[in-house]
């Protein structure tokens, strides 16, 4: 094998799939025409998001986020569970913690490759999500998609989970072209920041459906933020209790907005699908433009 060859790992939390570089010992450039070249599916390796795994001061390891369209962002939920169980592995203890973005994470590697997650508290203020305009009550504010007269999506609840979500309830995901007004909503004015757009169905006070429209990267098979961030819009309408079953396309998670301190945690699945070699092709733009 080539000595400059850069390996991967391909990982996904209930099919939000991954590419995890590790740039501890070798930090390759990931500029964002890279990313996009790595995330294609067509022709390059085909991922939701790239995961990069950087040395921190503060925590056991730092994660860097891109989306699909090669944009960075500060959260995934689905993506902490994978890296968790990545260092878990290595420094042979269960508990790690995990900087990203905006904080530190503090995860559990369980047994079955299940992980739990502690995301934090949601930020629940208009300039926190954030949002253009100053807004009194973000669980339900005012914003609709389809006829004025008949709106297909109305008043969505807005959380950050380091993240903005707008989370619309519904009668039946199932029943909502989410891949069409998904992408009008992500780029609402509203959202500086755009967002990721949910459409979530109360089963009852205990379990909730789940679908995610997540901002560059499309409909997804999971989003862990998202389910976090349903969780909570679901507890602050008086919808579910504070701990729930968030079923997504992919599988189930479950998801606590702990009361006793306001943290949510996130508890689910992970799996490794393969290991390789990332081809020397893909890292061209990078190499020539730095990060």
């Amino acid at each position: 094998m080539d000595e400059n060859a850069h390996r991967f790992r391909k990982m996904n939390g209930l099919g939000n799939d991954f590419v995890v570089i590790d740039r501890r010992t070798d930090r390759i450039p990931l500029p964002s025409d890279t990313v996009r070249a790595i995330a294609n599916r067509a022709t390059g390796i085909g991922c939701d998001q790239l995961i990069a795994l950087d040395s921190s001061t503060e925590a056991d390891v730092f994660m860097r986020i891109w989306n699909a369209d090669g944009g960075e962002v500060d959260a995934c939920g689905n993506a902490a569970r994978c890296v968790a169980a990545i260092v878990a592995d290595e420094v042979g203890r269960g508990t790690v913690t995990i900087e990203t973005g905006d904080q530190v994470l503090e995860a559990y590697a369980g047994k079955d490759d299940v992980v739990t997650i502690d995301m934090g508290e949601p930020r629940l203020r208009w300039d926190e999500i954030p949002l253009a305009e100053a807004v009194h009550d973000t669980s339900q504010i005012e914003l609709q998609a389809g006829p004025i007269d008949a709106p297909v999506l109305q008043s969505p609840g807005v959380v950050s989970m380091g993240n903005p979500h707008a989370i619309f309830f519904v009668g039946n995901v199932d029943d909502i072209p989410l891949d069409r007004l998904g992408p009008r909503l992500e780029h609402d004015p509203l959202f500086p920041e755009r967002a990721n757009i949910s459409i979530a169905q109360i089963i009852d006070r205990s379990h909730l459906r789940l679908r995610t429209w997540e901002r560059g990267a499309g409909l997804t098979r999971a989003c862990g933020t998202a389910a976090c961030a349903s969780t909570v819009a679901a507890v602050r309408r008086g919808l579910t209790d504070r701990k729930v079953k968030v079923t997504l396309p992919g599988g189930d998670l479950t998801i606590e907005w702990r009361e006793e301190d306001g943290h949510v945690l996130m508890t689910g699945p992970y799996a490794l699908d393969y290991e390789d070699t990332l081809p020397t092709a893909l890292l061209a733009a990078g190499e020539a433009q730095g990060v």
